[in-house]
């Protein structure tokens, strides 16, 4: 039996989303899959902060669930440890379980029943929706909640919205025998429109909500068919990426006899896959269809012959070698997205600076070379003087020189708010930065001094220049005329007649239904646009969260940038005001984001940040393993995806939101630019008393060539002190504990040093 903890949260209902999306924060996605028959549960992707307090824990008695259901007809039964606090003369903490049976209520199985049980005291609701199965597409289980059939709603439920229902659960016959106190069941047609239902538990008295770890509970009810399709998809993922046969180290290094293996690998599993599923397949036409997996099928067979292809033999064809490659890795990781698990999605080995050229122009991939080296190019007051532009203008010789690739500006075009993130008029570029001709003339400047520059787009929301008869403001001006169809009907503050949206809205603008076709072929016009009018390289994409990844893979493939990543922020895992060791479940949802653009553009590494502060605020430097020895941020399970950073203009400068801990920059920067992924320095510590000991760390990643996916061997994570080795080059401690790198064949010479840090080389 799998356990999961359920933990006491404060709760925001998910709201609508549009069924037609897929990986969004609201939506309970399939991170854990436990497959019994035909129906399984799993955990999604929801969070909350932690109740701040630390309770004594009492234990109530394991419950049996009541159910006129047979033994022999029960399909599913799973329970789950569930914890709530109690006051009596001190605040205490009571464990008990909350169970789940799916049960055939008739001999021809042609109707089931559903069974949640919780054996606490209290007032208990049960807040549920469904996923139906005309909401599934492809290979797809989409993880909507919407509102069940009037038919299948127990007596006493309450709509909410238009999204799901509440219903009281009932007090049971059991409870006096101190076994299931409440419960809740629900009867329906198998097999017909219910896909899946989604529930979390609410306690009426506190108004405490109740998941797992943030996360809501899926009962899957069509899943044979995903589950077969998993199987193959992840024997692939394993054959292609974990195996060793097809890694990115050794690709440029297979014989034409190991990819031919390679081929017939793909064309065997496909086969095995046809074969085995065929009768699923046929069955549950009505909810999937076959075509998405053969297309990824023949698409990775074809990309594997071309590979092996006479043309690609010659080093002349390196570069469409490595397009190839990326098309793969792309492929591979939409793959196994369908089947995404708690675990880590993507562990990437190192590849040796030899092997990685600069990225086909082709394979628009937005992930660069590897060793970008990336500043931020403002900071929260930077939009004051009006002449940003002309005051950085000078600064382009001196970021160079000290040895960045890349720089971010701020957000390019008209706004509501000075600092640009309200954007009003997408396509004026007169800003309180500086005009559109200044800009144009910074970017040149940066491109003469070898710096590629990103822009700040802002595509979750816009500003609206006229109001509607309703005296709402929800009418576009300028270039992109759009009205009220442009933005999401969930926004509760602008009356829009789009769609659900597929992310969280940001309440002060309207937020933009990306599932519109004339929303997205203007986007992608605008994008376009700035990359030739203006020249930029890539992007910076603020508030990601706000809406689907896949949206996010279609821009960049149609603005083709150079460097693009994404800004997907919120609240690390916390339990009772301490931050957990274990944050999985967070670095998860910014791997899932990356996902869902399959893998098109890096992210922020929040988990990286979050788990630094915790780590130097209290000297805590254990955190900085997780339980396999590896970096415990993104860094540690996509670092080539990963984009880490101390501060920035939300988290320090004027604005300070969370503010890196006073004294200890220094540690944080020789964390981030010794290790891989791509690191970010802020623009308030590169020109601070700072900039010579960052300088000296940028010149050492250079020299040793350390890139997004080199190797760290962590040898050491104590309560003081935290000690790595990358690529067996660069050896970095920090914290005020002693630390010396052994000696064996290498010498180290010590590179670097300041407060609590030390660098060292090996000659």
């Amino acid at each position: 039996m799998s356990l999961a903890r359920w933990e006491l949260l404060f709760h925001r209902p998910p709201r609508e989303s549009h069924t037609f999306f897929s990986g969004d924060r609201r939506r309970p996605k399939l991170l854990r899959l436990i497959s019994f028959h035909n129906p399984a549960i799993s955990v999604g992707n929801i969070r909350q902060p932690r109740v701040p307090s630390i309770l004594p824990v009492l234990r109530a008695g394991i419950s049996e669930i009541p159910s006129a259901v047979s033994d022999a007809d029960v399909v599913f039964l799973e329970t789950f440890p569930l914890k709530r606090t109690r006051t009596v003369s001190f605040s205490r903490q009571v464990e008990g379980k909350v169970s789940v049976k799916v049960g055939r209520v008739d001999e021809e199985g042609s109707r089931l029943q559903v069974i949640v049980c919780c054996n606490l005291e209290g007032k208990w609701i049960l807040h549920w929706g469904v996923t139906y199965c005309d909401d599934v597409s492809s290979l797809k289980i989409c993880s909507e909640w919407d509102q069940p059939p009037p038919e299948m709603r127990p007596p006493g439920s309450i709509a909410i919205k238009g999204y799901a229902v509440e219903t009281p659960m009932k007090r049971s016959l059991f409870a006096a025998e101190g076994k299931v106190l409440h419960e809740f069941h629900v009867e329906f047609e198998s097999c017909k429109t219910i896909a899946a239902i989604n529930f979390v538990l609410k306690e009426e008295e506190k108004g405490a909500w109740f998941q797992h770890k943030g996360s809501d509970f899926k009962v899957q009810l069509v899943n044979q068919l995903q589950q077969a399709k998993s199987r193959w998809l992840r024997q692939l993922w394993f054959f292609l990426f974990r195996q060793g046969n097809y890694s990115v180290k050794s690709f440029y290094h297979q014989r034409r006899k190991d990819l031919t293996a390679v081929e017939e690998q793909v064309l065997s599993i496909e086969q095995e896959f046809r074969d085995g599923n065929q009768q699923i397949v046929e069955t549950h036409q009505d909810c999937y269809q076959a075509s998405y997996t053969d297309d990824i099928i023949l698409a990775i067979r074809n990309l594997v012959t071309d590979i092996t292809s006479e043309r690609c033999k010659t080093e002349k064809c390196k570069e469409a070698q490595e397009s190839i490659l990326r098309e793969i890795e792309k492929l591979a990781a939409q793959a196994y997205s369908i089947f995404r698990r708690s675990t880590p999605a993507f562990i990437e080995e190192s590849v040796p600076e030899a092997e990685l050229s600069k990225p086909s122009k082709k394979s628009c991939s937005g992930t660069g070379s590897g060793y970008e080296i990336l500043c931020q190019g403002f900071n929260w007051e930077s939009h004051k003087s009006g002449r940003w532009y002309g005051e950085l203008m000078p600064k382009a010789d001196e970021l160079a020189s000290l040895g960045f690739t890349t720089v971010w500006l701020p957000p390019p075009t008209e706004s509501v708010s000075p600092e640009g993130y309200m954007p009003k008029d997408l396509y004026n570029l007169n800003s309180r930065y500086g005009s559109m001709e200044e800009l144009k003339d910074l970017v040149k400047r940066f491109h003469e001094v070898g710096i590629k520059v990103l822009g700040d787009v802002v595509l979750n929301h816009r500003c609206a220049h006229y109001q509607n008869a309703n005296g709402i403001w929800n009418i576009f001006g300028g270039r992109l005329t759009w009205d009220d169809r442009a933005i999401v009907a969930d926004d509760p503050h602008f009356q829009g007649r789009g769609n659900k949206s597929s992310g969280d809205n940001f309440h002060a603008a309207p937020n933009i239904d990306h599932s519109q076709e004339f929303v997205r072929k203007d986007l992608k016009d605008w994008l376009c646009w700035l990359r030739k009018e203006v020249g930029f390289d890539g992007w910076r994409l603020d508030f990601v969260r706000g809406f689907w990844g896949g949206y996010v893979k279609d821009y960049l493939l149609a603005s083709e940038p150079y460097f693009a990543v994404g800004e997907y922020w919120d609240s690390l895992s916390y339990e009772y005001g301490e931050m957990e060791y274990n944050q999985d479940a967070h670095r998860q949802r910014i791997i899932d984001w990356i996902n869902d653009t399959n893998g098109t553009a890096g992210a922020f590494d929040v988990t990286t940040k979050g788990i630094l502060h915790t780590a130097l605020e209290k000297c805590e430097y254990w955190r900085l393993s997780d339980e396999k020895g590896k970096p415990p941020g993104v860094l540690g399970w996509w670092p080539s995806r990963a984009v880490t950073f101390i501060e920035n203009h939300d988290t320090g400068s004027t604005q300070g939101h969370w503010r890196f801990p006073s004294g200890k920059e220094m540690q944080g920067y020789a964390y981030i630019l010794t290790h891989p992924g791509t690191p970010a320095v802020f623009y308030d510590h590169i020109f601070s008393h700072y900039q010579q000991e960052i300088s000296k760390l940028i010149s050492l990643r250079r020299r040793c060539k350390i890139h997004c996916r080199s190797m760290v061997k962590i040898t050491r994570a104590k309560r003081d002190v935290y000690a790595a080795e990358i690529d067996d080059i660069v050896a970095v401690q920090i914290g005020p504990g002693n630390y010396e790198p052994s000696s064996g064949t290498k010498k180290w010479i010590l590179f670097a040093e300041g407060k609590d840090y030390r660098v060292w080389e090996a000659s």
